[in-house]
């Protein structure tokens, strides 16, 4: 069997990666949202593509964002506990759709929710966000890189 890229070899021989996809996310400083939504996204969007890299890393930094254990150890559940603020809940709903929008819809309802929940930067940058976790989920699995656990 074919050894796979290694993490290294693609930062090393494809800089151009890491550059465009780390491009995409450059939060502004009247950004609204806050470091623990988007440790949220990252890692709802991981669970759901099943990376494994990702999730580690992106629970590891929720943490050190004063993230709550308890809140990380149910967040596959969101819609169920009351935990989760309504922004969050808005922020996550967003990420599922976009993360399986091959078996979801995007509403009118649904859109207007987000961008009356963070305004239209703030939707864009939630997007992007989105795009990019989902994007490095893509790499991460199909190169089976692996937690240093």
């Amino acid at each position: 069997m074919k050894k796979r890229i290694t993490q290294s070899e693609l930062y090393s021989e494809y800089p151009h990666i890491l550059e465009h996809l780390t491009g995409l996310v450059k939060p502004s400083f009247k950004s609204t949202l806050s470091h623990k939504l988007i440790h949220l996204v990252k890692l709802r969007a991981s669970q759901i593509n099943q990376c494994g890299f990702c999730q580690h890393m992106h629970a590891e930094e929720a943490r050190v964002s004063d993230e709550n254990q308890s809140r990380l150890d149910v967040l596959s559940a969101w819609r169920e506990l009351d935990c989760f603020s309504f922004e969050e809940r808005t922020a996550l709903a967003w990420t599922e759709a976009l993360t399986l929008i091959h078996s979801s819809t995007i509403t009118e309802e649904m859109y207007n929710s987000v961008e009356s929940t963070f305004g239209k930067e703030g939707l864009i940058e939630l997007t992007s966000i989105i795009l990019q976790i989902n994007s490095w989920n893509r790499i991460s699995v199909s190169l089976q890189f692996q937690p240093s656990i």
